[in-house]
């Protein structure tokens, strides 16, 4: 067998042959590179979570939720959309874990969904699993294709089905929010944090309202795009919660409508950034969904 020498080649690696070569190989690269680009650990910084032993933490069985610690890549929804799940860095899989789900504005996907909100270190350092969803069209189909999510990562990885949070940005948050209304979704979450969600006063007034629920609205006096819709959507959650009609300030800026039934708060927390902008209130998040511990079985039915 003769020997392989670049020199065999030559012959046929005239201009026009290398430009051939060249636009069979540019998808392939691409392909590559986008694969390897959006799922990455650029923005996955992980948290240690403190345990606390007792017999009132949840558990699931030794060797019965095969997800792994740390940044997992890729899961998909039965109809395709992928969505990445990170734990803790010290993820015990026989503790379950409250889980955030946190829903991609349009024009954004779970990488950069993750890299915007900045949300994993604080939510793994403080006990949770957090999941980033893609973007689909959105659509009433869509939407309770998201909402498949928290069951999904249930089944992989060790979380408590009483303690489900979703959060999302723009149409990330209407998302969160119309699932926590809609008929057949409205029993999955225990609390939702909505940013720069586009549901409007009619949009909400056609729905029934849902059990009483815990809701953190976040929206700028800037947001030219839904201008106004947080505060008249919290003032229907308000309505719902049948909360005092006079909220409370708090410390940080934000109002509480107490005394509401079940004894869940309405928050309303308004910014000054743009549209496209987070709110940057991870902090506020982060404690909101913690001080909510469960919400009745017989509300989410």
């Amino acid at each position: 067998m003769s020997k392989f020498s670049f020199n065999d080649l030559k012959p046929y690696l005239t201009q026009g042959n290398i430009v051939w070569i060249g636009l069979f190989l540019l998808p392939l690269v691409i392909t590559i590179f986008l694969f390897f680009w959006q799922d990455n650990d650029d923005y996955s910084h992980l948290g240690n979570a403190s345990y606390t032993s007792g017999n009132s933490v949840e558990r699931c069985a030794n060797g019965s939720r095969p997800g792994e610690s740390g940044a997992s890549y890729g899961e998909k929804t039965a109809e395709g959309i992928k969505f990445n799940v990170r734990t803790p860095l010290n993820y015990d899989s026989s503790v379950a874990h409250p889980l955030i789900v946190v829903y991609a504005p349009a024009g954004a996907n779970r990488r950069k969904m993750e890299k915007k909100s900045d949300l994993t270190y604080a939510a793994t350092t403080a006990g949770f699993i957090i999941a980033y969803a893609d973007h689909p069209e959105l659509s009433t189909t869509s939407t309770i294709e998201l909402s498949t999510i928290p069951a999904l990562v249930a089944k992989k990885w060790c979380v408590d089905q009483q303690r489900i949070y979703l959060t999302g940005h723009s149409d990330g948050g209407t998302v969160s929010m119309a699932i926590s209304f809609m008929t057949g979704t409205k029993h999955i979450p225990t609390a939702i944090a909505a940013s720069a969600a586009g549901i409007d006063t009619a949009s909400l007034e056609s729905h029934r309202c849902p059990a009483p629920l815990s809701v953190m609205i976040m929206h700028s006096a800037k947001d030219r795009l839904f201008p106004g819709f947080g505060l008249k959507s919290t003032g229907w959650w308000a309505d719902c919660n049948d909360c005092e009609l006079i909220p409370d300030k708090l410390d940080n800026g934000c109002i509480v409508y107490r005394g509401c039934d079940n004894g869940v708060e309405t928050w309303y927390c308004e910014g000054n950034k743009i549209h496209s902008q987070w709110p940057g209130l991870n902090k506020e998040i982060i404690a909101f969904f913690s001080s909510i511990k469960k919400r009745s079985l017989s509300l989410m039915k």
